[in-house]
């Protein structure tokens, strides 16, 4: 298991299509969900991108003031340490929010001890697979109404439709 290097398939900067307000969106390379229609199949190769070293990921972020975190994929569940080592930097060392995308459930995730750990730094979780049959165009920052916003820390923010309350971790 690497924990210092993710691989990454694309960085947006100032996003505002991966979560509220101005984000720095890494997508990292790698998933095994494969969901029919999925926008991203290119991110579907555990071994395509390229490896980027957490230090230079977490320089990237703080470089911009203004944004916050999001990780997507591919799944970032896929590359949980070095994701989590990222993510505990991010946290200890800045104020900014970590959105994630991810095709486990958070049942699943909280399941397994080891995809478990990133949980505590992530601020927010939109859980599930994509399921092209339910796609809906009108949800926001998500594909199907079987994903879930899942609030991890704070409140709920109600502008959002589909948010769900703090899933309490075990």
């Amino acid at each position: 298991m690497v924990t210092d290097k993710i691989r990454v398939l694309d960085i947006i900067e100032q996003t505002m299509a991966d979560g509220p307000g101005f984000r720095t969106a890494i997508y990292c390379a790698g998933c095994l969900h494969h969901c029919k229609g999925c926008h991203n199949p290119q991110s579907w190769d555990m071994n395509g991108g390229k490896w980027m070293s957490v230090d230079d990921l977490f320089d990237l972020i703080v470089s911009d003031s203004m944004s916050d975190v999001t990780f997507s994929g591919g799944d970032p569940f896929y590359q949980v340490d070095a994701f989590t080592a990222l993510a505990k930097r991010i946290k200890e060392e800045t104020d900014k929010t970590i959105w994630c995308w991810t095709g486990f459930t958070i049942e699943e995730i909280q399941a397994d001890p080891h995809m478990a750990q990133l949980l505590q730094y992530l601020d927010v979780l939109v859980d599930g697979p994509f399921i092209l049959e339910q796609r809906d165009t009108q949800l926001l920052f998500r594909g199907s109404p079987n994903q879930r916003i899942i609030y991890l820390k704070g409140k709920p923010d109600d502008t959002i439709p589909g948010t769900v309350p703090l899933v309490p971790l075990r």
